[in-house]
């Protein structure tokens, strides 16, 4: 008897596409977004600002919105839209205490940041525990991923990427392209695996999490790999923030230079700025200038790594190169949504508008990504993220990482001194 497989209405990039599109929409009509705080500092503070009545209603609004949302997705893309009903307010809810972890000011100082949360916890939880097979099903890891990056576009404006500065855009293209592709090709002397090396190299060269996350999704990449990626950089950011401000002092660099050698080096964008303030007010402005110069080619970088592996990924069998009609059927749609998304933003909103709705949005985009490394922590087993295989990797990053320190260091000197 044939199998009896329901074919999606829509393939899961344009879901994300459309239903991201649906988002925006909604949010330039004037419909208020819930944007529930998750910033405390105290147990008194937790319990008079995050943990009200108030603030929980728009826990449970933007719960609602998602909710629908994702329901709408699994069921367009002929997924298991039963299991989702079912696991989604429960991974929702290991989201929100993540968002809630991370918004504790202290963590917010060490720049910890809401997906290492989201992972640890789906990790924990599910490892210690026997997932039932709906909760498994119930959880659409690639379908969120894309709907944040389609969101994340609304936050790359060109007109900002202008007023970062001749000198701090010069810098990140330099250090963006020398630094991929050295990442790049250490890691395939190492004999790391395509997509990994794809990963690492963005993570490294441009903005971190965010990168890793965008190439993650244009290659279709292993969410599993993907979370051992993000683990890399965010345990790598601290010392950095930390030692490399002590040892610029050490090294007698001029304000200037160290603010561009931190935008440079350090992977998130939080780290930057506390390593920043840590020197002075100039590198904490430079700093942020070059950081900021880096993330806006996120967007460039990702349409181009989309390009690239769709054009030299072959089939079984295949020896020829792809044709166009190969290529558009392999090329990731969402990167489409991405590009329009930040398109609208940067050339046809006025700035009211943006300014009004963008923060919504980014919460959105955000925990969208925290839903998603929750859902890759329950999937994965601690022996899968902590293999013998991850060794050359770790070796790769490592590495890679050291030259872009130095070369960092190099170009600052001579852009800034």
């Amino acid at each position: 008897m044939a199998n009896n497989v329901a074919k999606p209405l829509v393939n899961e990039d344009w879901t994300a596409v459309w239903l991201g599109a649906l988002i925006i929409l909604l949010a330039i009509l004037g419909l208020q977004l819930p944007k529930p705080s998750f910033s405390w500092s105290t147990t008194d503070s937790l319990f008079s600002t995050v943990l009200t009545g108030s603030n929980l209603l728009k826990i449970g609004g933007l719960f609602l919105l998602l909710y629908a949302i994702a329901i709408a997705g699994t069921w367009l893309a002929a997924k298991p839209v039963p299991a989702l009903v079912k696991g989604f307010p429960l991974v929702y809810f290991v989201a929100v205490l993540a968002m809630i972890l991370a918004g504790n000011k202290f963590i917010k100082d060490l720049n910890l940041e809401a997906v290492i949360f989201s992972l640890s916890l789906g990790l924990l939880i599910g490892n210690l525990f026997q997932l039932p097979d709906w909760l498994r099903k119930s959880l659409q890891t690639e379908l969120f991923v894309k709907m944040g990056l389609v969101l994340l576009g609304t936050s790359i404006i060109f007109a900002d990427m202008l007023k970062a500065g001749s000198l701090g855009l010069l810098q990140a293209l330099v250090v963006v392209l020398s630094v991929w592709y050295f990442a790049f090709w250490v890691c395939k002397k190492l004999g790391v695996e395509d997509d990994m090396r794809m990963m690492i190299s963005s993570a490294v060269s441009i903005c971190g999490v965010s990168a890793a996350i965008a190439t993650a999704g244009a290659i279709s990449g292993d969410t599993k790999k993907l979370s051992y990626v993000i683990s890399l950089v965010l345990v790598t950011a601290i010392p950095m923030m930390i030692g490399m401000p002590y040892l610029a002092e050490w090294m007698q660099l001029p304000e200037a230079v160290t603010g561009a050698w931190l935008g440079g080096s350090i992977d998130t964008s939080g780290a930057v700025v506390a390593a920043g303030t840590l020197v002075g007010e100039e590198a904490l402005k430079i700093s942020t200038i070059v950081k900021f110069s880096q993330n806006v080619l996120l967007g460039l970088a990702a349409f181009a790594i989309s390009v690239y592996w769709t054009y030299t990924r072959k089939e079984v069998g295949v020896l020829e190169k792809p044709t166009l009609g190969v290529i558009w059927e392999r090329f990731p749609k969402f990167v489409l949504g991405f590009v329009a998304a930040s398109l609208l933003f940067s050339f046809v909103l006025n700035e009211a508008t943006v300014k009004t709705i963008k923060e919504p949005l980014k919460n959105i985009q955000t925990i969208w990504f925290v839903l998603a490394f929750t859902s890759i922590g329950l999937e994965t087993r601690f022996a899968e993220l902590f293999h013998q295989d991850n060794k050359k990797p770790l070796y790769g990053f490592l590495i890679a990482q050291g030259f872009n320190v130095l070369v960092t260091l190099v170009v600052a000197y001579l852009l800034f001194r």
